[in-house]
Parts: structure tokens; sequence; C-alpha cells
């Protein structure tokens, strides 16, 4: 019989989450994909989602994954403390002034997340396009293991990255004017 791991658990724990506000009618989801590595031996889960509305404009993506590392250490419960996955969150807006919106994402990212997770951004845009507009993608790590003993937390932790979508794509709409 087949014996669920960590990942396989908190997979189940944060698609249904997820779910559930798309249900409600408060997000949309766009994308789901779930990958197993065979050059590295890791699994991979994400899942995207943006605003329920007309066109979205933001969007965000949960992902989690869980490496050979800490797959073996669970599996062969060698270490406890080993075991464990990744959780990760993206965000990706877009802007035609990236100075100005990477400030007040990184305001107020850290007010509605009291500053816990670690924020990185990144702009990007296409070289040689008419109209030049910038794509930011904001990444939000923990800096730690997660596993079945923070499954209570999904829901919260959903509905702050669904704040932040809200967010997110409430500037881009003022934006378009």
């Amino acid at each position: 019989m087949f014996d669920p791991t960590i990942f396989d658990n908190l997979k189940v724990v944060l698609e249904g989450a997820v779910y559930d506000l798309d249900l409600e009618g408060t997000i949309l989801v766009t994308s789901r994909q779930d990958y197993v590595d065979l050059s590295s031996m890791s699994r991979t889960y994400e899942i995207g989602f943006a605003m329920k509305g007309e066109k979205p404009v933001a969007f965000a993506e949960l992902s989690l994954h869980a490496s050979l590392k800490d797959l073996s250490a669970e599996i062969l419960e060698v270490d406890a403390e080993q075991s464990g996955c990744t959780l990760g969150i993206k965000f990706l807006t877009q802007t035609r002034d990236p100075n100005v919106l990477c400030n007040l994402i990184q305001q107020e990212m850290a007010v509605q997340w009291s500053g816990r997770p670690i924020m990185e951004q990144t702009v990007s845009y296409t070289h040689g396009a008419v109209e030049q507009v910038y794509t930011i993608t904001v990444s939000l790590s923990f800096g730690r293991k997660v596993n079945e003993s923070h499954v209570q937390d999904f829901p919260e932790l959903i509905e702050y990255a669904a704040a932040s979508l809200e967010w997110l794509t409430q500037q881009q709409l003022k934006q378009q004017g």
C-alpha cells in the first residue's frame, strides 16, 4: 500500500484550501502543475490563481517543493528536522513605472505579512517592445521547512496571499485608469 509523504499530504491540504476560495468566488484558479523531476528526483506542485473578475491583471502562485534530500530523510527516518517541504509564493503584475510600484509593494507586503517572509522583487521587460511594460515578480519565501504540523496555517496563509493579490490587482487597475 502507498504511504503518502509529507509532500503528498501538504499538497492535498494546499490544493483544497485554494479550491475552497475558488468555490467561494473570491479567486479563480488559473493553473496547476504537478512535477516529478527524474533528473534530481524532486517533486514540485504549483497552483496559480487570480482575483475573480472580468480579466485578470495580477496573478499569484503557490509552490510546494520536496528535494531528494527531503524525501529520503523522511522515508529513511534519518533526520526529522530535515524532513519537510519548501513553500513559496509568487505574485506577478505589470507596470510602466517599476520604481514607484516596487516601493509600494515593499511597503504594503511588509504590512500585510508583518515582515515575516523574505521578499525579493524582480523586474523584467521585453527588449524592443513598442510600449515598454515591466513585469514585476514578487517572491516570498519563509526560510524554513514546512510539514504536517503547519497545515493549520495554510488557510490563513492563502487568505494573506489572496489579500496581497487583491491589493496588487487594485494597483494595476488604478494604473490602467
